[in-house]
C-alpha cells in the first residue's frame, strides 16, 4: 500500500512544534494528529490554512495545522484598537 508524508504543526507566539508523519494512503487529518504525538488543545484543524473536519483525507505533501482558540474575540480586539486611537 502507499504511504503519505505529511507534517503537523502547532504554532505558538514564540516557537513552533513541527513533527513529519508518514501514513497509510487514505489517512485522516485526526490519524496524521494522533501519530504525531503533539498533544496540545487546538480549536479547529487547517490544511495549508484552510478549515477542514477531522475526517479529511490526507494527500502526500499535506501541512495541517493545529489552530489554537482566539485569545481575545475578534469584535473585542477591533473595539480595543478603536479606543487606542480614538486616545490618541
Amino acid at each position: 500500500m502507499t504511504q503519505s508524508t505529511v507534517e503537523v504543526v502547532y504554532a505558538l507566539p514564540q516557537r513552533a512544534q513541527v513533527v513529519t508523519v508518514t501514513l497509510e494512503e487514505g489517512s485522516t487529518v485526526l490519524d496524521a494528529v494522533r501519530a504525531s504525538g503533539i498533544t496540545a488543545d487546538y480549536a479547529a484543524l487547517a490544511i495549508f490554512g484552510e478549515p477542514v473536519a477531522p475526517g479529511h483525507r490526507l494527500r502526500d505533501g499535506d501541512r495541517i495545522e493545529l489552530l489554537r482558540p482566539l485569545a481575545v474575540p475578534p469584535m473585542e480586539a477591533r473595539r480595543r484598537r478603536a479606543a487606542r486611537s480614538a486616545q490618541r
